[in-house]
């Protein structure tokens, strides 16, 4: 059984999916603005949670950052706010995907399994070391040189899990965004120049010089193991 935290001050709306949640084997935790969503979510850290932007204490925005600062929990925003720029900025924050209202409950449940998925142990998988950090496959463990650990939210971890298991090769931006976001997503390329960003910003000496996560313009990414600038 999963935790699942849904945050939205909709209340018929958390009745709907506390139901559809429930109905699949989730334990349901439901909070309707953010004061207590952060307090639930810090008595019962969920395994992946469900955050609207538009609460009555604040925008959702900032439980993400929040949640973000302690938990590398899937999180899955569920607004009406439909604009590339307050995707991205929610995606910058930490969300790992993006639901637009109105939505398919069978789209959400699709999604959330794929959170899920995503956040689960790996089987046995190889280690991939580089001359400045380390990838456990098998653990979802980074550590740099020097033995730190270097935390990725979920779905950083995926898309460079793909990358990881491809070294050297070209991996196109439409194979990225079907095996992480699913097929309806191929166009989404924002969704990569975001979540990139961020990785390189963790991983990279210098992310303005990308030694490891490579951009192929306009067809892809490649991920070079090899310490060589």
């Amino acid at each position: 059984m999963s935790r699942i935290l849904v945050v939205d001050d909709d209340r018929q709306l958390l009745k709907a999916l506390r139901i559809a949640l429930t109905a699949r084997g989730h334990e349901v935790l439901l909070a309707h603005d953010a004061a207590t969503a952060l307090a639930v979510a810090s008595h019962s850290p969920p395994d992946l949670a469900i955050i609207d932007l538009g609460l009555p204490d604040a925008d959702g925005i900032t439980i993400v950052e929040s949640l973000r600062g302690w938990t590398s929990t899937p999180i899955i925003v569920l607004s009406a706010r439909h604009t590339e720029p307050t995707k991205i900025d929610a995606l910058d924050a930490g969300a790992d995907d993006y639901i637009t209202k109105p939505f398919s409950m069978g789209e959400l449940l699709a999604r959330v399994r794929a959170g899920l998925r995503r956040a689960a142990p790996a089987g046995e998988a190889p280690v991939v070391r580089t001359g400045s950090f380390t990838i456990d496959l098998a653990a979802k463990r980074i550590t740099r040189a020097d033995g730190t650990e270097i935390r990725l939210t979920p779905t950083e971890w995926h898309l460079l899990e793909i990358l990881a298991r491809n070294p050297d090769r070209l991996v196109t931006q439409q194979h990225l965004l079907h095996e992480v976001w699913g097929p309806r997503y191929e166009n989404e390329t924002n969704y990569l120049r975001v979540h990139l960003a961020n990785l390189r910003r963790k991983l990279e000496p210098d992310p303005s010089r990308p030694r490891y996560l490579r951009t192929e313009p306009g067809l892809g990414y490649r991920f070079a193991p090899d310490d060589a600038p």
